[in-house]
């Protein structure tokens, strides 16, 4: 889900983030480069993945994401978007990837800045200025042209993959967002599918625009963008309604101020549900 696993309630600090942790076991290429350094492991949205921040002294920290079987798939979708992305988005540049053994690696540089998240939780009055910054990005980010974007994510595609998570029973209702809590996952699908059709409003969507996975510095400025293995095509309210429903929990005011810096003074509330459900499912 895309939506954030935070205890509203949890004043946790930012080490508690991540805890210190053992190298996991590598692949012979990577054993001698990463070598030396010290081992983190992330707790937040990895999906499925293990996901460790590695630092030492006097070099970049690196992040090493890895994951088996259907996870590898998504390790590997990821790689690449990052290689497509590199120079239109603000995206962490790749230092290596393997994909071997139905398992993957995918190693990237660290980007500089703290989560919008953080920065919201640590300076709410700030909010309404952090908040129209990430209208003002998201919307730069939807004006890149998509004419040779070779990745679709368009709603369609989104079904036709959450029909088969349906059928697989993979969807996980105890992962549901608040609204949804105490549904089933056909409840889920019997919602989505009654608001069809949908007519697409088509832009280069990040897929997961969620307040852990976009970066900023102390000025209130977008650093970095991360976790990018849903992004490609679709319509703009895909990223709208994930990024808006993370706001509830510091203030539902916010979703207005965001919709605003983005130049959408009244966004398709249609739509909007639409995306929320569909992302249940994944």
């Amino acid at each position: 889900m895309s939506h954030i696993d935070h205890d509203p309630h949890d004043d946790r600090d930012d080490d508690l983030r991540e805890v210190p942790s053992a190298a996991p076991t590598l692949p012979p290429s990577l054993e001698p480069r990463l070598a030396g350094r010290e081992w983190h492991r992330n707790l937040v949205g990895a999906a499925g993945a293990q996901v460790y921040r590695l630092h030492r002294p006097g070099s970049p920290d690196l992040y090493l994401k890895q994951g088996d079987g259907e996870t590898s798939t998504a390790i590997a979708d990821e790689f690449a978007r990052l290689n497509w992305l590199a120079g239109r988005w603000p995206v962490p540049a790749v230092e290596h990837f393997e994909w071997r053994g139905g398992s993957a690696w995918l190693l990237t540089h660290a980007q500089p800045g703290r989560t919008a998240y953080e920065w919201l939780q640590d300076d709410p009055d700030r909010a309404p200025a952090i908040v129209a910054a990430l209208g003002r990005c998201l919307r730069q980010l939807h004006e890149l042209p998509i004419d040779a974007c070779p990745f679709n994510a368009n709603h369609r595609l989104q079904l036709a993959l959450a029909r088969q998570r349906l059928e697989a029973g993979l969807i996980d209702p105890s992962d549901f967002d608040d609204a949804r809590q105490g549904w089933t996952a056909q409840q889920v699908w019997s919602a989505l599918t009654g608001l069809l059709p949908l007519a697409e409003d088509p832009v280069l969507c990040h897929g997961d625009f969620s307040l852990d996975n976009i970066l900023m510095n102390e000025h209130g400025e977008v650093t970095g963008i991360i976790d990018l293995g849903r992004a490609g095509v679709a319509d703009r309210h895909h990223d709208l309604a994930i990024l808006s429903n993370n706001l509830d929990e510091f203030g539902p005011e916010l979703q207005q101020v965001l919709f605003t810096a983005y130049g959408l003074d009244a966004p398709d509330a249609r739509k909007l549900e639409f995306h929320l459900l569909l992302d249940e499912c994944f």
